[in-house]
């Protein structure tokens, strides 16, 4: 028989930091860190926790004693179920607060660093509707509040068309009103679900592999150029020609028209053929005077205006004169290689991503910049002395890798070859201070600069500059 668990009740605790991931810090009487998800920092609640670790708690209040000065009212109705804007609840200032201290303490905690400079974070101007790219999911078998399960009325119709529930794959959180993404997009996914039940196009349920509605995918740029992207489970001609042409009917103004069918288990479309329905099978964005063609499988920043903000910065630490030779490495689809080609006198892009660079050539072609060249390949295998043989030392390298870091044999070659300057770009400053911890002999870290790409949420981009001691 196993073990029964063991919860406890905290009561008047003052939550007095916010740390990684959202959540937020108490301590508990014997000194141990209590993690919470539903308070902020100033609130004095009661705790309950669930799960014990041995240095730990996590926990949710129960009961709230005094309000944080730090609240904000959440603009939004899904704010307490919807896991996409867990810091809505807190006011913008202080979200800017609180990412730019858990950046520096990683530096310093993690990194062991001693920073010369940190440079304010960079807000962005718009806290809401500033998303390029939204993902939502089809549900035949909704996610239920708990009034909806405890209530005696009968629920006719469980379609759903939003996200997911965190931690639950299969349930879907029906959205009405979503603050990310600018219009036309709530008008868009609202009238696609409102036609597709009056039609009886079928919801896909992914326990029970059924069901036509899958995916839809939606992009809206600075440019105001929209691709829509409907993922169907199976074929049929009929209800999905009846859909898309509903569509394109109700909003001409959809640049790209485009579909999936996908039978197979999961609902990524890296993989699948995409049938160009209207319109183009690309948009354009734009940014500086240069144009970036994206396709449906194609990476961009999903912030355009504060991607802008995000290169300024990297491009002005990087201190470039136009006579430097650049390595962009994890280049992408090569957005920062070409935005500071103009000031560099060569750039060498490198990715792993084959369909990446090839949206890096083309963008490049399009763009008319001829001091820009791309390499595909795996960073530690391609990153080599044949290589920089091949292309040249650079004077300045830019690295911008996943949230996972740099590779050892990647920051190793760094250090080995020793370039004047070091631009790291970083969506986790955890795993950037671990890399620069790796470099701190040779590198002094002479500026950081925190940059919020992601208002409402945890997340948070920072660009460190290294110079050879």
């Amino acid at each position: 028989m196993g073990r029964k668990k063991k919860n406890y009740i905290f009561e008047n605790v003052e939550v007095i930091d916010a740390g990684a991931r959202g959540k937020s810090v108490a301590k508990a009487p014997d000194g141990r860190v209590i993690f919470l998800t539903n308070a902020i920092p100033g609130d004095v609640v009661d705790i309950q926790t669930g799960r014990k670790r041995k240095a730990y708690f996590e926990g949710s209040a129960i009961k709230f004693h005094k309000y944080s000065d730090r609240r904000a009212t959440p603009k939004c109705t899904h704010f307490e179920h919807c896991g996409g804007c867990k810091w809505q609840h807190m006011k913008y200032e202080d979200q800017l607060h609180f990412k730019e201290k858990e950046v520096v303490q990683n530096l310093q905690r993690i990194g062991h660093l001693e920073l010369e400079n940190i440079s304010p974070i960079l807000g962005c101007e718009e806290a809401y509707f500033y998303r390029n790219k939204m993902e939502f999911s089809f549900s035949s078998n909704r996610w239920l509040t708990y009034e909806e399960i405890n209530s005696t009325e009968e629920i006719d119709n469980k379609n759903a068309l939003g996200f997911h529930i965190s931690g639950m794959w299969d349930k879907i959180l029906d959205v009405e009103k979503c603050y990310l993404q600018e219009d036309p997009s709530n008008e868009i996914r609202n009238s696609v679900k409102a036609f597709a039940i009056e039609n009886n196009i079928e919801f896909y349920n992914p326990r029970e592999q059924d069901g036509l509605l899958r995916t839809m995918m939606l992009r809206i740029v600075s440019t105001g150029e929209i691709m829509l992207v409907i993922q169907f489970f199976k074929e049929h001609k009929e209800k999905r020609e009846l859909l898309l042409n509903y569509i394109l009917e109700k909003f001409p103004q959809i640049t790209s028209l485009q579909y999936i069918i996908n039978s197979k288990g999961n609902d990524s479309i890296y993989d699948q053929d995409i049938v160009l329905f209207n319109g183009r099978d690309h948009i354009f964005e734009e940014m500086e005077g240069l144009r970036f063609k994206i396709n449906a499988k194609s990476f961009y920043q999903t912030n355009s205006k504060q991607a802008y903000e995000l290169y300024k910065v990297t491009r002005d630490l990087a201190g470039l004169t136009g006579e430097e030779l650049v390595y962009d490495l994890y280049t992408g689809t090569g957005t920062i290689a070409q935005f500071v080609a103009k000031k560099a006198k060569k750039v060498i892009g490198v990715e792993s991503v084959p369909e990446a660079i090839e949206d890096a050539k083309g963008n490049a072609t399009h763009n008319k910049i001829d001091n820009v060249e791309f390499y595909v390949g795996d960073m530690k295998e391609v990153f080599t002395e044949t290589f920089i043989a091949q292309h040249g030392k650079p004077d300045v390298i830019i690295t911008d890798p996943p949230r996972d870091g740099m590779h050892k044999k990647v920051v190793a070659q760094i250090l080995n070859i020793a370039p004047k300057r070091v631009v790291y770009v970083s969506c986790n400053s955890a795993t950037q201070a671990r890399d620069l911890a790796l470099m701190k002999e040779q590198y002094r870290v002479v500026n950081t600069r925190a940059v919020d790409m992601f208002p409402q949420t945890h997340h948070v981009e920072n660009v460190v500059l290294l110079e050879l001691k």
